[in-house]
């Protein structure tokens, strides 16, 4: 290769500006797009002004250094919150309560104007909690614990008004976990162990008086049963049961008659026997 001696060297200067250059160029390039992720909607944000524009998810062009992309997560989101409250019948109660929400997405840019990003601080936690105090207050202890299903339906109710007006979206509710004091949790085992116990004692109760009855039962058919036999007793009947006996006898005598008899009627009817 053949270098031409006329060719002035760079001058080290003119190869910084051109690198300076070249990074400007890539800085403005790569801040002049930003992302909206799957799941999001975006608002531009210009010299700290929001924009109610709102992003679809994919790439959009904004203005190098002056504008930025806010995303709104539109997505079902979680919200666990815990609250101490009093039951109907004053016994301390801690509820755990995970609230499932989402955004409306045609009202993100209110939402995000007038609250903020830490909208589940501000708004969600702090209305769960007051509405879960309120409808703890409605039931008994143990109330809370055999109606938890509805307990869980009225906080629903009541937090979807609250945050509709927020254009929040109020998508489940679930009452992980009643903590009560542990002298009620003992009321409720000993309750528990007397009605198991009263249980038993009444099954043991129906299980004496089934018997009873079948005894009687019994008892009577018994009767019924002797009570038939005897109407079958005829005259007929006692004759036919003698002369068997009878019969009996003579079949083991020896031919000779006894001397004594020990009553009016003779041992054996010789002439009954011989009439037939």
């Amino acid at each position: 290769m053949e270098i031409n001696p006329n060719m002035k060297p760079l001058h080290p200067r003119r190869i910084i500006s051109w690198v300076a250059a070249g990074l400007i160029v890539l800085l403005i390039g790569g801040n002049s797009f930003a992302s909206v992720e799957y799941g999001h909607i975006g608002l531009y944000k210009t010299f700290g002004k929001l924009n109610n524009n709102m992003l679809s998810p994919g790439i959009h062009f904004k203005i190098p250094f002056f504008q930025s992309v806010i995303q709104v997560n539109t997505q079902v989101t979680k919200a666990e919150t815990d609250t101490s409250a009093s039951s109907k019948d004053l016994q301390p109660v801690s509820t755990h309560v995970a609230v499932n929400y989402s955004v409306n997405k045609a009202s993100a840019y209110n939402l995000m104007n007038n609250i903020g990003g830490n909208f589940d601080t501000v708004i969600i936690n702090p209305a769960t909690q007051e509405i879960v105090k309120e409808v703890t207050a409605k039931y008994p202890a143990e109330d809370l614990i055999t109606r938890r299903d509805v307990v869980a339906g009225e906080i629903s109710q009541l937090l979807t008004a609250r945050l509709a007006k927020y254009d929040l979206v109020v998508n489940d509710i679930n009452i992980v976990n009643f903590k009560f004091s542990e002298a009620f949790n003992q009321s409720i085992e000993a309750k528990q162990v007397a009605q198991q116990q009263a249980l038993k004692a009444e099954n043991d109760l129906r299980r004496i008086e089934i018997e009873a009855k079948q005894k009687v039962a019994q008892a009577q058919a018994e009767a019924e049963s002797l009570r038939l036999k005897k109407q079958e007793v005829t005259a007929e009947l006692i004759q036919l049961k003698q002369i068997e006996v009878q019969e009996k006898a003579l079949e083991k005598w020896n031919g000779v008659l006894p001397t004594v008899t020990g009553g009016a009627t003779p041992f054996v009817d010789i002439q009954a026997l011989t009439q037939k």
